[in-house]
């Protein structure tokens, strides 16, 4: 008789992700090495990313921690099944979304949206260079504003230093993190091109970037960073798949069925116009799923026509049941704080009275749009939209102003 075929081993299933920690910092201090390090992912990919060696959009990548049962301390945390100091089974601790945020001062825009997705964060200052670089200060900046108080420090780069160049490093952080809302965030000294002390950088994310507490019960509010046209070109009519939509779920659930509303919409010739369209699926971590709760990245599959999610059209916008979504603001009043010098450039100028009529950029949530002031004093202004926000009253704003040609953070302010 021929022998029995033995069962084929259930393939085990990684829990989902349920933090986005972020990862921000000066340009060419490592952050997408990091992510690499931790996720196995590099996330520079678009050919521009590739070409200049920085990175441009935000990158995602998810990864799931574990903990050894038998080693203690530091040694019992990784990113295998295994461990790699005993090769006992592990068991999985956590699931986390990572969003590597551009360093670029050029780009402070792409990252002041990135961090409306983030849970905590990373910043990630290099020991070879003087602490703080213009985008460290700014960067920062970016986390007080956006309300991101879990906030670890990686001191990369320890390979290219000696103890004591390490230890002027450290010292100027401290410095420079004295007074501000990192004031005592730890911090970890790291290599990520060599792999050095990944595993104490694990240990101390789980210890102070917890799990934000959640409402499922509360209506859905997806925050849509990306959007597309998945279909190759000459796709014939009957194989068209609907536009997909990428962001975090801040709050609530979502099923495969749920009819949905987008705001503020697409463009029209009588202005913007709220989107409708229906669930047809909901990815995870790679894994197909009938029901999402919050937290993590979450690809969203509709009945959208393609054209419309195509090239990130759609990015910026709020995804909820019809009804129930923030309203759409073509003007909005702030209550504004102002800062005395610019920072995130070197010479850091003293900043001048906002004008009226001064064109400014706001960035609420992962939406960017630009705006004239009307009205501004030193703590208020009112600021007419060029394109409208999908915004709640007390949501934050961070302003940005053009000086010497570039849009420059000076600032931020609450819808009121």
């Amino acid at each position: 008789m021929p022998a029995k075929k033995k069962p084929a081993e259930k393939k085990k299933e990684k829990p989902l992700p349920e933090v986005n920690i972020g990862l921000v910092g000066h340009v060419d201090h490592g952050k997408t090495t990091l992510t690499q390090a931790l996720t196995g992912r590099w996330t520079d990919t678009h050919s521009e990313e590739i070409k200049r060696g920085i990175t441009i959009r935000l990158g995602y990548a998810d990864v799931t921690f574990y903990k050894c049962p038998k080693c203690r301390g530091t040694d019992a945390y990784g990113t295998t099944d295994k461990c790699i100091k005993c090769f006992s089974e592990t068991k999985p601790v956590r699931t986390v979304s990572f969003v590597d945020a551009p360093g670029h001062e050029t780009l402070m825009s792409t990252v002041l949206s990135g961090a409306a997705l983030m849970d905590g964060a990373i910043l990630v200052i290099s020991a070879n260079e003087d602490c703080p670089q213009p985008q460290t200060k700014e960067h920062l900046l970016a986390l007080n504003i956006t309300g991101i108080k879990n906030i670890v420090i990686v001191q990369n780069k320890i390979d290219l230093v000696d103890e004591e160049g390490a230890r002027k490093s450290h010292k100027q952080i401290k410095e420079f993190l004295k007074g501000t809302v990192a004031e005592n965030a730890p911090i970890v000294p790291i290599s990520a091109q060599k792999n050095i002390n990944i595993d104490a950088l694990i240990e101390t994310m789980e210890e102070h970037i917890r799990t934000p507490k959640r409402d499922p019960a509360k209506p859905p509010k997806l925050v849509v960073a990306r959007s597309f046209d998945v279909n190759k070109p000459g796709t014939s009519i009957p194989k068209l798949r609907g536009g997909v939509i990428g962001g975090t779920l801040l709050q609530g659930e979502l099923k495969v069925g749920d009819e949905v509303e987008i705001k503020p919409g697409i463009r029209m010739k009588s202005g913007y116009e709220p989107v409708r369209t229906r669930i047809t699926g909901l990815q995870k971590s790679m894994n197909d799923l009938e029901k999402v709760g919050p937290g993590g990245l979450l690809g969203v599959s509709t009945e959208l026509d393609p054209a419309i999610a195509k090239s990130d059209r759609l990015g910026g916008n709020i995804m909820g049941l019809p009804g129930k979504t923030p309203p759409v603001m073509p003007d909005i009043t702030l209550k504004t704080e102002i800062m005395d010098r610019v920072v995130g450039s070197k010479d850091e100028l003293r900043m001048e009275a906002i004008r009226n009529g001064e064109p400014l950029m706001l960035t609420i949530g992962v939406v960017r749009t630009v705006g004239a002031v009307t009205a501004p004093s030193p703590s208020k202004m009112a600021v007419q939209l060029k394109m409208p926000i999908c915004a709640d009253k007390g949501e934050r704003v961070a302003i940005s102003r053009q000086l010497g040609g570039r849009w420059r953070l000076v600032g931020w302010g609450e819808i009121i």
